[in-house]
């Protein structure tokens, strides 16, 4: 490493601005406001051009990383964008909502002495900068080679895959269930962490790519697999992900107020339901929310909540805090805006009033005992130590899964014991010949650039498959 190598470690990263919590909490825009562009070329500098880039080997739709931001670095901020879309069909939905500390920036070799390129808050500037000016090019495509694909779900595995195949010359129809295009990302993801005009120009890239769209199309109920393969289409690609609620099969979950994470995001996010009466999606808004799970989706829901008028919003997690999945910046955004955590803590039954109403929750403290199949600190409950939570609404979001309707639907599909598609290596090849599947679906619950990665390795195997390279 050069003398100027040294000097970049010791610059410190430069921090995106955010709404300051008091604010946030009382609206839906975005929290992050973006670099400006005197602090993108100021961060893309930060960057010492390894010959051996490690962020690129942490990343599932291999961006190449360096590239990009150097481009950013010379003011060439149009250019960068074009160069992330070479392989990322979504740069401003990874920008914001991608793992970046877990894969490309925890390989940044600043990160060994320092604080590594603020990789995915370079993405989403060039991306939101190629949109704001209007300035998107369409790549050139491969002519025409006559083959159909059908791409089943229209979440972030099925928008990849659509892109990738598009350009080399196949005629891609997705099939959506939902009245939206988007999937996740449009029924799961807040407002205030992924604007839904940020989806829709993403999509719109890729419809001005050649992509058809159908929506309110649910595969399996007004067409199955089968048929689409009879109607002509070479391949099918399923990304239907993995939304089907999951609940703890505890006394009183039919009460009215428990929500799974799943409707109470989807009526929310999808459905406006933040912005009635304009949209006339009804919500409970309660004053003592309690959300059950420390993933990202749990975080989600807490910090909607508090938008809603939550007095007071609680995580409920039977593990500690170190072992909670959520990122480190969601929990670090919901402490700031007022969630109160109750680690160590599992709810045994939830109490209702006369007319059916949750009215409080039962909860049991633990304790960390031995490691269990995750590699966490299994918890252990401790006894005669119960305690009621006064709730007026609960939010449960411990997981998902598989919905059963296209494997139902689908002779000769294979999946697991948890219903999950089975398929016989990572570029996405079932047991049925001709049909694909990534993503959730495949995987369980997930993230983002994981499901992209998938629709990249299936886009690969199926060109292979019917180009017969």
């Amino acid at each position: 490493m050069d003398s100027d190598d040294k000097k970049t470690i010791k610059v410190s990263r430069h921090k995106m601005p955010e709404q300051k919590p008091d604010l946030r909490v009382t609206n839906f825009k975005e929290v992050p406001l973006g670099y400006t562009r005197e602090m993108a070329v100021a961060e893309a500098k930060r960057c010492v051009q390894c010959k051996k880039p490690g962020c690129v080997t942490g990343c599932p739709v291999d961006v190449n990383i360096p590239a990009f931001i150097r481009l950013i670095a010379e003011g060439r901020f149009v250019e960068a964008a074009q160069a992330i879309k070479k392989t990322n069909a979504l740069p401003a939905v990874c920008g914001r909502v991608c793992p970046q500390e877990d894969q490309c920036e925890k390989n940044c070799i600043l990160g060994k002495k320092g604080e590594p390129v603020a990789i995915g808050a370079l993405e989403r500037f060039a991306a939101d900068y190629e949109r704001k000016t209007g300035e998107i090019t369409i790549p050139e495509k491969a002519e025409p080679n006559g083959k159909r694909v059908a791409i089943v779900g229209s979440g972030p595995s099925g928008l990849t895959i659509a892109g990738d195949l598009v350009k080399l010359g196949y005629d891609v129809t997705i099939f959506e269930t939902m009245h939206k295009p988007g999937g996740v990302l449009v029924y799961g993801i807040p407002e205030f962490r992924l604007p839904k005009e940020i989806v829709d120009a993403e999509v719109a890239y890729l419809v001005k790519l050649g992509v058809k769209i159908e929506l309110n199309s649910l595969i399996g109920r007004i067409k199955t697999v089968d048929e689409l393969l009879a109607e002509g289409f070479d391949a099918v690609y399923l990304g239907v992900g993995a939304g089907a609620p999951v609940f703890m099969n505890i006394p009183g979950e039919y009460l009215n107020g428990v929500y799974s994470a799943n409707e109470y995001l989807t009526r929310v996010n999808l459905m406006k339901a933040y912005n009635f009466p304009e949209y006339d999606t009804p919500i409970l808004r309660g004053k003592n929310v309690a959300v059950v799970g420390g993933g990202n989706v749990a975080m989600d829901s807490v910090r909607t909540a508090l938008r809603l008028g939550a007095q007071n919003a609680t995580i409920i997690y039977r593990r500690t805090e170190e072992e909670m999945p959520a990122r480190a910046e969601e929990v670090h955004h919901a402490k700031e805006e007022g969630v109160q955590f109750r680690f160590l803590t599992n709810p045994l039954e939830y109490i209702g009033n006369d007319a059916g109403w949750v009215v409080g929750a039962r909860c049991q403290r633990m304790e960390l005992g031995e490691p269990d199949e995750s590699g966490r600190r299994k918890p252990v409950p401790v006894a005669d130590s119960d305690f009621v939570i006064p709730v007026d609404i609960v939010i449960v979001a411990v997981g998902t899964m598989a919905n059963p309707i296209i494997p139902a639907t689908t002779p000769g599909l294979k999946t697991n014991s948890r219903g999950y598609i089975v398929t016989q290596d990572d570029h996405g090849r079932t047991s049925r010949e001709r049909v694909y599947a990534g993503g959730d679906i495949v995987t369980g619950s997930a993230t983002v650039i994981l499901a992209m990665g998938a629709g990249r390795m299936a886009a690969q195997a199926i060109h292979q498959s019917l180009s017969g390279r």
